[in-house]
């Protein structure tokens, strides 16, 4: 197949780059609320209501591995929506992920605890998450591709493509906003007895939401064109894997240090404090994330907007070095006890390092592949990567105990995780000034 890059084709008529940016912002905020709203529960709740009879320790650990379970099921998630993306158009597979992410949340909610069905209540929870898992592995891409090949002009590209890429730091600021105010309201002990249950039934009303915007996009001229042409591949995702299977490795690559990173600083950070002897306030964790979040909806976009001037690749760099090289200071911070200096070390983590390489991402990602193999290899490397870093909690608070509660093997693990991020980007190619790959233009004209 060749890889010679056209210029962009002109946006589907009704579905405007800016109205096609703010509605995969809309869904995605959604979805990663509901995705991470799990993540908050998992570092703060969940052990002692679905794994009453472990220890403390076993139960934060049991908690943390029904966490890594829905990164298991993205890949599974991506294999899927790659297919039918690919073959039947990015928005019907948009819409299937939120109705499937909103019914899991939704009954999330409405799970029975331990001590009342004994162990299927962890079962159930389990079952739960890998939908929660499946579903954002057939969102992400298709909620990228939707902004980035609706985008007018290749300089604006990564302006648009950052837009799903806010909606994290949107449902994150989301979850973590709604989840204070429910416990500030409820109470620690009302809380526990029911009052968790609140924020994940939230859920149904955002789905609504996001339905009534979805429904009114059309598929991108970039994916129409293709397909009226009659060249879409009957199989795309092992095409893409037998064609281009060097750039979803390196993509794999690139993507597991950036999101095993974000995990740790806003998931596996708020056990670290609340177990830790730092002397932390409550709540300290949870509004580092919540400030971290809120400035995450400027810096994802400057980002981005960089990378589009200067190259997604140097703008990347600057996270993937930059990360691991602060990652020691951070938990120094943590150990402060500081309310300041933990938002201080949370912001330049997140927002410094982390979003430089999450802002040019879903650009640089969607322009790597082909129309017609788009969804299915953006995909795939996107959710192949996110699995390392599902496992983070788990593997931080394993290395946590192992290193006698001092966080040094943890700095060491990521050191590993970011070295292989910085080979994987230094050997993707440049692609901020060409046109999206369109190689079957070449072929069927």
């Amino acid at each position: 197949m060749s890889s010679s890059a056209v210029s962009d084709p002109a946006p589907t008529s009704g579905a405007t780059p800016r109205r096609a940016a703010v509605a995969s912002l809309v869904g995605t905020t959604i979805e990663w609320y509901d995705f991470y709203l799990y993540a908050t529960a998992a570092a703060l709740v969940f052990a002692p209501l679905f794994f009453t009879d472990a220890d403390p320790a076993t139960g934060v650990l049991a908690s943390f591995a029904t966490y890594a379970a829905g990164f298991g099921a993205r890949p599974i998630g991506a294999v899927v929506a790659g297919h039918l993306g690919d073959r039947i158009g990015r928005r019907a597979v948009l819409v299937g992920s939120l109705v499937l992410m909103g019914v899991a949340t939704t009954l999330i909610g409405l799970l029975p605890t331990y001590p009342t069905v004994g162990l299927l209540a962890p079962v159930l929870l389990v079952v739960l998450r890998l939908a929660q898992g499946l579903a954002v592995g057939a969102e992400w891409a298709g909620a990228v591709l939707m902004a980035v090949e609706h985008a007018e002009t290749e300089r604006r590209r990564g302006l648009f493509g950052s837009f799903p890429q806010i909606g994290s730091s949107a449902g994150m600021l989301l979850a973590s906003g709604v989840y204070t105010a429910v416990l500030a309201i409820a109470g620690k002990e009302a809380f526990l007895a029911g009052a968790w249950r609140i924020p994940f039934l939230l859920s149904a009303v955002l789905v609504v939401v996001g339905l009534a915007i979805r429904l009114t996009l059309a598929d991108p001229a970039a994916f129409t064109a293709a397909r009226d042409a009659g060249t879409l591949s009957r199989r795309p995702v092992l095409e893409v894997l037998r064609t281009d299977w060097r750039t979803v490795l390196l993509t794999v690559g690139s993507r597991i240090a950036q999101n095993s990173v974000y995990i740790l600083a806003t998931t596996f950070a708020l056990t670290y404090l609340a177990q830790g002897d730092s002397g932390a306030a409550e709540g300290a964790g949870l509004t580092a994330v919540i400030i971290a979040s809120a400035i995450g909806l400027f810096s994802t976009p400057l980002w981005a907007v960089l990378s589009d001037r200067v190259g997604r690749k140097p703008v990347y760099l600057v996270g993937a070095i930059g990360a691991p090289l602060f990652l020691g200071a951070f938990f120094l911070l943590l150990d402060t006890g500081s309310t300041v200096l933990v938002v201080v070390g949370m912001v330049v983590l997140v927002n410094l390092f982390h979003d430089a390489m999450y802002g040019p991402q879903a650009a640089w990602y969607g322009e790597l592949f082909d129309t017609r193999l788009r969804y299915s290899g953006a995909s795939l490397g996107y959710q192949i990567g996110s699995v390392i870093g599902g496992t983070t909690p788990l593997v931080a608070t394993a290395l946590l105990y192992a290193g006698g509660g001092t966080p040094w093997l943890i700095w060491g693990y990521f050191g590993v995780l970011f070295a292989i991020c910085i080979v994987s980007t230094v050997l993707l190619r440049e692609t901020h000034r060409g046109g999206l790959r369109t190689a079957w233009e070449k072929v069927s004209a």
